[in-house]
């Protein structure tokens, strides 16, 4: 009983750092904040594997996985870039673009959990690098103004809701004999995050743009793709009525 409990450990962990962040973030204390939203994708991208590989996986993990991540990379990140870079803009606007963050993300995990995805890939960016993405970005509001912030969470928010195609690597599992080594890895990482707070983030934020990034260029990819073969039908179409001439 105590190995199925294990899984859900790491995923309340997840949430207990995502709460945590929102309270340093209402404290001004963004590079921490952004730390903890850090190591709960740890622990997030931890809880799924060493499920399958104790073989816990169950539906409350499932759905007690989603609800921990609204928390820790929809709201907790939307806080935090909020409480640096949205302060002293209009705030009707402020507040409709922090909600906006967390209620795609919202979307995008009910849509995960009720429809068949594609094998090796997410649909849509997953919250967690979306909230990392996020949070690690605020600890760059002093060198990039609002617009382009309120441009980065609406962004990111669309493509959490979107439907391009996103790597899958949750699916690379551990094996069982390595899951007593995972409190290590943990306490290892933390320790790093907090000696270094703001470089570790700063660290952090470039693997998760280019993930994020890579979407995007396959959506691009996709619509030129679409339009071309589009141009290519109309010119058929032309061709022919042009033969029956």
């Amino acid at each position: 009983m105590m190995t199925k409990s294990i899984p859900n450990m790491f995923t309340l962990g997840n949430l207990f750092l995502g709460m945590v962040g929102i309270i340093l973030a209402t404290e001004g204390r963004t590079s921490m904040a952004a730390i903890m939203i850090i190591v709960a994708m740890l622990l997030d991208g931890l809880d799924g594997r060493v499920a399958r590989a104790l073989n816990a996986q169950s539906e409350l993990g499932k759905e007690l996985d989603s609800l921990s991540d609204v928390i820790s990379f929809g709201v907790a990140p939307a806080l935090i870039m909020y409480t640096v870079a949205f302060t002293d803009i209009n705030t009707a606007l402020a507040w409709t673009v922090t909600a906006i963050f967390p209620m795609c993300g919202a979307m995008r995990l009910a849509r995960f959990n009720v429809r068949p995805g594609i094998p090796g890939y997410f649909i849509g960016l997953p919250i967690p690098a979306a909230g990392g993405v996020l949070a690690t970005l605020a600890l760059f509001h002093e060198e990039i103004t609002a617009p382009y912030m309120i441009f980065a969470v609406l962004l990111l928010s669309y493509l959490m809701v979107s439907a391009v195609k996103y790597p899958n690597f949750k699916k690379i599992g551990i094996p069982k004999t390595a899951i007593k080594f995972t409190p290590l890895v943990i306490i290892g990482a933390v320790m790093v995050a907090v000696f270094f707070p703001e470089q570790t983030s700063k660290l952090i934020f470039v693997p998760l743009v280019l993930y994020a990034g890579y979407g995007l260029k396959q959506n691009f990819r996709r619509l030129s793709r679409k339009k071309r073969r589009k141009k290519d039908d109309h010119n058929s179409d032309e061709a022919y009525s042009s033969s029956d001439r």
